[in-house]
């Protein structure tokens, strides 16, 4: 299955919006959208503050398409302290440097093409997170199956081991599609749960969500 084309699938749709959103940071200090809005974002954080395993203090973080930066300022507001975030966009990547700064908080920020070989620049991660990234990958209008099997193998690639955590958040992909797709790279480690709805006598979600780890190697 792919999804239909899109320009939300597109380099040119995002600079053009950051643009937008950098001019309006800097004339009074609005971050922008939070994409999912602030509930879906909010959930993973209350998720990962839950985890007993987690150390705020050593757990290295990534943020796959990380836009303005919101999920990991929100983290480092939390006690998070190593946070990564990369994204294609260079005016994305400027507008998050400088929310961070103004928060006073130490975040790394990179220019990175997730479909491309960037992984072994990044390093290895204990949480990587996506929320709306595969969608995006899933929506570019050239190539959409090859940009999503490489960026799915840079994933792989950015967790450090099989106790690693892969937490993706889609509005495009149910939780049954995201297992299939991603069963030779990932198993299902649970669901965060999501708001569902009611239509037709069927229950659906709005997003899903859903934590993956590294398949462990044969």
């Amino acid at each position: 299955m792919e999804l239909d084309g899109s320009e939300l699938g597109t380099k040119d749709y995002w600079e053009t919006s950051y643009t937008r959103e950098i001019r309006n940071y800097k004339s009074h200090g609005d971050v922008g959208e939070i994409w999912f809005d602030e509930d879906s974002q909010q959930r993973i954080v209350d998720w990962l503050l839950k985890q007993e395993s987690i150390d705020k203090q050593t757990a290295r973080v990534i943020d796959l398409g990380c836009g303005n930066g919101m999920f990991l300022i929100a983290l480092g507001n939390e006690g998070f302290t190593q946070l990564t975030g990369v994204d294609y966009s260079p005016k994305a990547i400027e507008l998050a440097k400088d929310i961070a700064k103004d928060q006073s908080l130490n975040v790394e920020y990179d220019v990175a093409d997730l479909t491309q070989s960037e992984d072994s620049k990044l390093g290895t991660f204990n949480i990587v997170h996506d929320k709306g990234t595969y969608d995006a990958v899933s929506l570019c209008p050239d190539n959409p199956k090859e940009k999503r099997t490489n960026y799915l193998a840079t994933v792989s690639k950015l967790l450090q081991d099989e106790h690693s955590l892969f937490i993706i958040t889609s509005c495009n992909w149910t939780e049954d599609e995201l297992i299939t797709s991603f069963e030779d790279l990932f198993v299902k480690h649970c669901s965060i749960p999501t708001p569902t709805f009611k239509f037709g006598g069927k229950v659906g979600n709005v997003v899903t969500s859903v934590v993956f780890k590294k398949r462990p190697s044969q």
